[in-house]
């Protein structure tokens, strides 16, 4: 296989000018800072549980853009890692009694080794055929999950999922405490996340995005490195599930079900594609506002959401943090050129 890592015009002048890739290092810090510092105050600000639900559904945003944003595969079918890894989490937890961070690690397990049979025949297709691949593949687990009602309850969904954390009364009953220490796994994923999107794995992920053809012509095999992004991706929404089914303690067919993957795609691209930080913002956006929607009896949430959506895509084609990101530069490249005339 190839060596060759693509790089962007902008990579290179990063690699080539100390000055900007100093400039990045520091950007950088402050964004992980500022991040780092909002994920601990969140239970302070809001309720504990629904920080938690921001937590959750800000990893599962980040690994569909991982590989919608950085690999250019809209997967419709992510549900699946979500929903199979809170099974698999909730069965731990009850059957065996560990400390949560085991079975949830077993419920990421789990949704890895889903996602190869899936991935292998998905990734062969592109574009909406891609989509529709992992819609129907995740419809079937869900059929699965509805008809096997001995291990995952059907319709009842597994009730009683125990937050063990070795015996330690106060993470286990307590929601804010045992937020500071599933937070801790979420951080992991996005860490995680990070360093596969600035690793040369992670630019030939992009290179795929933007010219598949070339990327093969330079000797990457395409659909290997496509399956090995769907892999990683579905463990990190596999971990993500696997901390909202110990939050909530129960497990239902809702997180299997196609709208719990639309939902995903909604917050991703609402944030901005490709930015890893976009999946957050938009994944705490959609949270609070369908907190406040339910808490005020307001029925139509669906209908707010979706307007958000079509405001968001007509106005700021980038996605929120995109669009604020690329208005910050435009205004610090002014400011620069103004000095030095």
């Amino acid at each position: 296989m190839s060596e060759t890592v693509l790089e962007t015009p902008q990579e290179t002048r990063y690699l080539l000018d100390p000055a900007a890739r100093r400039s990045r290092m520091i950007r950088r810090t402050v964004l992980l800072a500022i991040g780092l510092i909002a994920t601990f105050l969140l239970p302070w600000m809001i309720y504990p549980p629904v920080a938690m639900d921001i937590a959750a559904w800000a990893l599962f945003a980040i690994s569909v853009d991982l590989l919608l944003g950085y690999t250019g595969l809209l997967s419709f079918g992510h549900a699946a890692f979500w929903g199979s890894s809170a099974y698999v989490t909730g069965l731990i937890a009850i059957k065996s009694g560990l400390p949560f961070p085991v079975a949830i690690l077993g419920g990421m397990l789990a949704a890895m080794i889903i996602a190869v049979p899936i991935g292998w025949l998905s990734v062969r297709r592109a574009g909406i055929y891609f989509a529709m691949v992992t819609l129907a593949f995740a419809q079937m687990i869900y059929f699965v999950a509805n008809q096997w009602k001995d291990v995952t309850g059907g319709e009842n969904g597994l009730q009683g999922v125990p937050s063990n954390f070795f015996g330690i009364k106060l993470v286990e009953s307590d929601s804010f405490y045992f937020y500071y220490v599933a937070v801790l796994l979420i951080i992991l994923g996005a860490w995680a996340a990070w360093r596969i999107v600035h690793s040369p794995f992670g630019r030939v992920l992009q290179s795929i995005r933007d010219n598949p053809a070339r990327a093969r012509a330079l000797g990457y095999d395409v659909e290997k490195y496509k399956l090995a992004a769907f892999v990683l991706s579905a463990g990190l929404a596999g971990l993500a599930g696997g901390v909202f089914a110990i939050s909530h303690g129960f497990v239902s067919l809702q997180e299997l079900d196609w709208t719990t993957s639309g939902k995903v795609v909604l917050m991703t691209v609402i944030g901005g594609m490709g930015t890893l930080w976009g999946g957050p913002v938009g994944a705490a956006l959609i949270v609070l506002l369908e907190d406040a929607l339910a808490t005020s009896g307001f029925d139509g949430i669906g209908i707010i959401t979706g307007s958000i959506f079509i405001v968001v895509v007509l106005l700021f084609r980038r996605g929120i943090w995109g669009t604020a990101t690329l208005l910050i530069e435009k205004a610090r490249k002014a400011i620069v050129s103004r000095k030095r005339s």
